[in-house]
């Protein structure tokens, strides 16, 4: 078996503002494990988002090398619990080994083609006119849920925004989350949180900066809006750090991202946790290619979700790799007839 990795940046198709800034492109490192006896190479994605992930990148590569070689001598695995895109990777590249290169990891009804998984449809940040037009294609779409992202223009045409959505669209029409990617302050997120509420949102993510546990546990208790975790969990050992973060914190929600949580395992223990604590969770991708979108998706079908998944990013960028996955309405279906196209990543 020839293992080794390969880089690919993807391009998005229009510039995607997020608090953080506006994406262009996003890189993707590839593990790929090539056998005569597999239907095509198979594939681990290490997806990173800079800014966000916590790999150090400076040594990544290097990393990297170490993966392949001690997979290929089928000698110990270096430490990767600094490195959660590449422990996702690794993990994604031994199951689709297991699976042959076929990338399909479950016999299921969704694996078959015979049934569908709801996700939201993700707004991206924007001019009005901009933020509206998106608006408009996901609800003539089929989407009954959107997410929007907050938090990098002013917040007065923010709710202007969610006011202009309320006034088309009713709770019962379009149910809304929004993403503040840790944009608001301390001293001013109650008050953004209650400002917030009067439009019947279903939540908000990680109104503030991770870390800052007491401040997030009473924002928790006295906000009038339901409040999900998301990059709060980035670095947290589920079994050692999960369970006092959600037990002080105590919020209704928390975001799964495997990229960012060191792969499905990582989740695993999350969701054994949250079940535990009676928290909802909910999983989303964070802009992985078709690659790893799929692992996730099987995966979180597998679980018997019912509420909508984040996990609809698969259309984002002009050169994604071409698979099984696609979107119908409000659903992301596999169909089990259509033909993966890798080659792409492997020049």
């Amino acid at each position: 078996m020839t293992i080794y990795w390969k880089k690919y940046i993807l391009n998005f198709k229009r510039p995607s503002g997020t608090s953080r800034g506006v994406l262009l492109t996003k890189p993707s490192w590839f593990l790929v494990a090539e056998s005569t006896d597999f239907e095509m190479p198979a594939l681990g994605e290490c997806n990173i988002i800079e800014g966000l992930s916590p790999d150090d990148l400076s040594v990544f590569e290097t990393k990297l090398d170490a993966v392949c070689t001690a997979l290929r001598e089928q000698s110990p695995l270096p430490d990767l619990s600094a490195f959660p895109a590449i422990a996702f990777g690794v993990e994604m590249l031994l199951a689709d080994i297991a699976a042959k290169g076929s990338k399909r990891f479950y016999e299921d009804r969704f694996v078959a083609g015979q049934a569908g998984m709801r996700i939201n449809g993700l707004i991206w940040m924007g001019t009005p006119s901009y933020m509206q037009q998106q608006i408009k294609e996901k609800v003539a779409a089929g989407f009954g849920c959107i997410k929007m992202k907050i938090g990098a223009i002013d917040f007065e045409e923010e709710l202007n925004m969610l006011r202009w959505i309320r006034k088309e669209y009713s709770e019962k029409e379009l149910e809304l989350r929004v993403d503040a990617n840790g944009a608001f302050t301390p001293s001013n997120a109650l008050e953004k949180l209650k400002r917030l509420s009067d439009f019947n949102l279903h939540s908000i993510e990680q109104p503030i900066k991770p870390k800052q546990w007491e401040t997030m546990a009473e924002l928790c208790e006295k906000s009038p809006l339901d409040i999900a975790l998301d990059e709060e969990l980035i670095g947290l050992n589920a079994i050692s750090d999960g369970e006092s973060l959600l037990k002080m914190i105590k919020p209704p929600y928390i975001i799964l991202k495997p990229s960012l949580l060191g792969g499905l395992k990582a989740c695993e223990n999350w969701i054994n946790l949250a079940n535990n604590l009676n928290i909802a969770w909910w999983m989303t991708s964070a802009l992985e290619s078709n690659v790893g979108l799929n692992f996730i998706t099987q995966f979180t079908f597998n679980k018997g979700v019912k509420m909508p998944q984040g996990l609809g990013t698969g259309s984002l960028y002009t050169n994604n790799i071409d698979s099984p996955l696609y979107i119908e309405a409000e659903f992301i279906h596999h169909n089990p007839n259509s033909q993966w196209t890798i080659e792409p990543i492997l020049k």
